[in-house]
């Protein structure tokens, strides 16, 4: 249910003036509005007389009502009573109904009024009226021709069109150029009584009869009733709503607003009593009854405004408005007197609400004229800036924040003075507009609480006695706290600079927004939105913000503002020192163990991120000294985050990597391996340096985990003595393999180490494989086969390699090898068998039978020595039926060749050179391949290569098939 709203002033008098009627009541009253600043009044009196009057509204001068002339109409006088008056401003006539018939006069009264004798016995005549916001029908074609409103001619103007009201027939009339009124349609036998009042609103005429209210439709000429009257009921009143295109049919002390279809909507407006006369002006009704006015809201219901006019006595009034959606005047006449009242504007009424402190009222009325489309976005935006600085002030902060941000015209710099005292670098940029001077000047929201709370205890001493106070009754029964204003306040200061944040706002201003936002956030101690806003894209002024977080311990959201702006030297020195600062894991032993595990972890993940942050800036810094000077302590910390920052490649320059390699702590071999493992592998180093430095590196460290397992090593980090290893927390794995694994593949791969310092390293070790590897480099095979047959026995590997070789000689040593081991080791016959089986073919069969020994178990060498027997005589038979095969082919070429130089040519005294084209006669000549002759001079200047056609038989060799060998 709707809370009735305080009453406050809708209409204000603007001028009054006498009304010379020489005592004669009034009956009616019109209004029409000649411009903006000059309105015509009509009176009529009961003596059948018109009278003029102006009413000029200048702003430069007060409002002033003037006589102009009077009318008195043909047979006036006692019984004739003017019953109403219609201004025509589009034609510059009034239409005036006077004992039952009607008259045609000029606006100014200058000429004798006109009777329209067509028409007798008037009881009641509107115009029409069509609002922009429906669609008209009435000038188509379609529907019953007999039912139209126009046979003659469509194009008539609508505000020269009536309804008019006979008895009990409906006439529909058309105003002319000559002043009289045309019939368009008579409707009869519809209604049940006599016409007392019509209103016609588009294509609807509302009629009201002693029986009820119809209405009819004046395209299809259906005529029904809305609803009926009792008996006792006195004569029906209806009025056309302008603004709404409604129409408000009054019954009793209820006025029911219909649409233009007959049907309710909207509540209806209940009357104090009923009224004498009831008008529009706006969203507001006004009603008259022995002199009271009283302004009603249609929308509501409730009576807004009520006063008196006149001296205070009893008498009928009449009432007159603008029959316009903007009209703002309203003429009263009531005991001889004419009374101009103007609509306050909707600023002027908020702007009253607000002084009286009527913020819910205000804000109503602000959504009211918001919705009905009065107010501009402009001065909306205004209002609820004004509005919300007042809320500010009487300490309600959600509610100020909330119209702050609906006015869209509100500058966030409007509210620093609010959150830093002035002076400050934003000074200048806050407007100085003090809208209407409702509230006092911008201050600190300290002192806004302060006097806020002042007044509060001063409303509660002055209410024990009895006086009120515009405080609100909230705040009296329950004065708030100080520390929980100030925490509202700050938290909704917060949101509306969130808002802007989203805004398109100048440089000046966006650096003012974030930096005072980062301001709030530090004074509720809001760390993660600290944090949040300084590592997102900001636009805080580091210079405003530095001292502050530094003195309040909130480094990290400084590393991140430091790290935003693209200081990296203070980001990384802001990290290095929280990393430094959580406290060392130095504990006793009668801690307990679920809470060393514990903090040891919460430090470690401190010490984590630290370190975690600083490495992503210095990832990007080209800086060396920057770099090298940080990677120390971060690697303490993180090995694997130390070593992210030295490949990095989101670096625009490269680091020095001699300078690197000096600066790596000796102690942390991984990573420098991984360096070293980085300017090889994905740099394409040729330094024979790095890959020697590379190689000695794997080679130690090779040497120092001989015999552990492989699993252990994948993540080993070097922690130093003075700090706490925790397990498990904070460690990363900066090689996936093992390091022998890693040893192997780059002594495989890489050919610029110095191969006799990496052996000479691990000589004396166990590292047969890396031995083999580099042994095989300095090409000492007896030494790689007795690695890999005896130490390591991986026959396989060692057969690969004598294929390698590629000598036959190579394998009968490696069964030397397998056959006589020496150091008292017993002979390794199925290896041997191996390589017999396998490679038996590149074995001679009697240097094997010399070396086997008698000890050897016959049946294990049988089969083998058998098999390669057979090998052997298929080989020497396959040798000789290839000799043979090619002795054949030489022979056969041989008689192929003897054939063609022994061939015959003949010649006579016909043929020719192919070149010269001379007679050869007795001259010397020669032939080639293709059987072109040419003489001798010619065959020596071409050669013995190349014919007349240009063919050279070297490259392009040409074979008769006389000359291929058919066996």
């Amino acid at each position: 249910m709707a809370v009735k709203p305080k009453s406050r002033t809708i209409l204000e008098p603007l001028a009054e003036s006498a009304v010379d009627s020489n005592n004669t009541p009034i009956k009616c009253v019109a209004l029409s509005k000649l411009s903006d600043d000059e309105s015509l009044i009509y009176i009529g009196t009961l003596s059948g007389v018109v009278l003029l009057y102006s009413l000029r509204t200048l702003q430069t001068n007060p409002a002033q009502i003037a006589f102009i002339r009077r009318l008195s109409l043909p047979g006036s006088g006692s019984g004739y009573a003017v019953k109403s008056i219609l201004p025509l401003v589009q034609i510059g006539k009034i239409i005036v109904l006077v004992d039952g018939f009607l008259y045609v006069i000029d606006s100014g009264l200058l000429e004798p009024a006109k009777r329209i004798s067509l028409f007798k016995g008037v009881t009641a005549f509107s115009r029409k009226f069509r609002s922009p916001r429906y669609g008209s029908s009435l000038y188509s074609n379609g529907g019953d021709q007999t039912n139209s409103v126009y046979n003659n001619g469509s194009n008539a103007d609508t505000s020269c069109l009536f309804a008019i009201g006979i008895g009990k027939k409906l006439v529909l009339a058309e105003l002319v150029l000559s002043g009289s009124l045309v019939i368009l349609k008579e409707i009869q036998g519809v209604l049940d009584g006599i016409i007392m009042t019509t209103s016609w609103l588009e294509d609807s005429i509302f009629v009201g009869t002693k029986t009820g209210y119809y209405l009819y439709n004046c395209i299809n000429g259906q005529c029904g009733m809305i609803f009926s009257l009792p008996d006792s009921f006195g004569a029906p009143r209806l009025k056309l709503l302008v603004k709404e295109s409604r129409v408000m049919l009054m019954v009793d002390n209820v006025g029911i607003i219909v649409d233009v279809d007959g049907q309710p909507v909207g509540g209806s407006l209940v009357f104090k009593d009923a009224p004498d006369s009831f008008r529009e002006v706006g969203n507001y009704v006004v009603s008259v009854r022995n002199l009271a006015v009283e302004v009603y809201h249609k929308n509501t219901g409730f009576c807004i405004q009520k006063f008196m006019v006149g001296d205070g006595g009893v008498g009928p009034c009449v009432l007159a408005d603008e029959e316009n959606e903007n009209g703002n005047l309203v003429a009263i006449a009531a005991s001889r007197k004419l009374i101009c009242y103007g609509k306050v504007s909707g600023e002027e009424q908020i702007k009253d609400l607000l002084r009286k402190k009527s913020f819910k009222e205000a804000i109503s009325l602000l959504e009211e004229l918001e919705n009905d489309g009065e107010m501009t976005k402009d001065r909306l935006s205004f209002v609820h800036a004004q509005v919300g600085f007042l809320l500010l002030f009487d300490l309600h902060f959600k509610e100020a924040v909330d119209h702050f941000l609906r006015s869209e015209n509100m500058q966030p710099s409007e509210v620093f003075p609010f959150i830093m005292p002035d002076p400050n670098r934003w000074t200048l940029l806050v407007p100085r507009n003090r809208y209407w001077g409702l509230h006092p000047p911008p201050t600190s929201l300290e002192n806004v609480i302060d006097d806020g709370l002042t007044t509060i205890q001063r409303a509660v001493f002055l209410k024990k006695a009895g006086v009120e106070s515009a405080v609100d009754d909230e705040f009296l029964l329950n004065p708030p706290n100080r520390a929980d204003l100030l925490e509202a306040s700050v938290e909704n200061m917060i949101r509306y600079l969130q808002a802007c944040r989203e805004r398109d706002l100048d440089v000046s201003v966006r650096e003012g927004v974030d930096t005072l936002l980062m301001y709030l956030y530090r004074t509720l101690n809001r760390v993660e939105d600290m944090e949040r806003l300084a590592s997102s894209e900001n636009s805080c002024v580091v210079e405003e913000l530095e001292a502050l977080l530094n003195d309040s311990g909130h480094l990290r959201a400084l590393a991140f503002l430091y790290a935003g702006k693209g200081i990296s030297a203070k980001a990384v020195s802001t990290w290095r020192t929280l990393a430094r600062n959580y406290p060392s894991a130095n504990y006793h032993n009668d801690q307990s163990e679920s809470g060393l595990q514990d903090l040891s972890r919460n430090i470690a993940f401190n010490r984590e991120t630290a370190a975690a942050e600083a490495s992503k800036i210095l990832e990007e810094s080209s800086d060396q000294e920057l770099v090298l000077q940080n990677l120390r302590w971060i690697a303490d910390i993180n090995q694997v985050l130390a070593v992210q920052i030295l490949i990095s490649e989101k670096r625009t320059n490269l680091l020095s990597p001699d300078e690197v390699i000096a600066a790596i702590d000796p102690k942390k071999v991984e990573i420098l391996q991984r360096y070293l493992q980085w300017l090889i592998e994905d740099q394409d180093s040729d330094d024979s340096q790095f890959h020697t430095a590379y190689a000695l590196l794997l080679a130690k460290s090779a040497l120092e985990t001989y015999g552990v397992e492989p699993s252990t090593q994948c993540s080993v980090v070097v922690v130093p003595d003075n700090e706490t290893k925790v397990s498990d927390v904070g460690t990363g794995v900066i090689f996936e393999s093992h390091v022998r694994e890693r040893l192997q593949i780059f002594l495989e791969s890489s050919d610029l180490y110095d191969v006799e310092e990496v052996l000479d390293m691990i000589e004396g070790s166990e590292l047969w494989l890396e031995k083999a590897i580099l042994y095989r480099r300095l090409g000492q095979e007896t030494l790689v086969l007795n690695i890999l047959a005896l130490k390591l026995e991986d026959f396989e590997a060692a057969e690969h390699y004598c294929a390698e070789i590629g000598r036959p000689d190579a394998y009968m040593q490696l069964l030397d090898i397998y056959l006589d081991p020496k150091d008292g080791r017993e002979p390794m016959f199925k290896a041997a068998v191996r390589l017999l089986h396998n490679h038996g073919d590149m074995l001679d069969p009697l240097k094997v039978l010399e070396r086997l020994s008698p000890d050897m178990p016959l049946h294990l060498v049988s089969d083998t020595i058998l098999k390669m027997l057979r090998a052997r005589h298929h080989h020497h038979l396959q040798g000789q039926i290839v000799h043979k095969m090619s002795h054949a082919l030489n022979i056969d070429a041989s008689m192929a060749r003897l054939e063609e130089r022994s061939r015959h040519v003949q010649i006579n005294d016909e043929s020719t050179c192919g070149s010269c084209h001379a007679r050869l006669g007795t001259k010397l000549f020669a032939m080639y391949p293709d059987d072109s002759i040419v003489c001798y001079k010619c065959y020596r200047r071409q050669g013995e290569s190349t014919s007349v056609s240009g063919r050279d038989f070297k490259k392009d060799i040409l074979i008769k098939p006389g000359w291929l060998v058919t066996r």
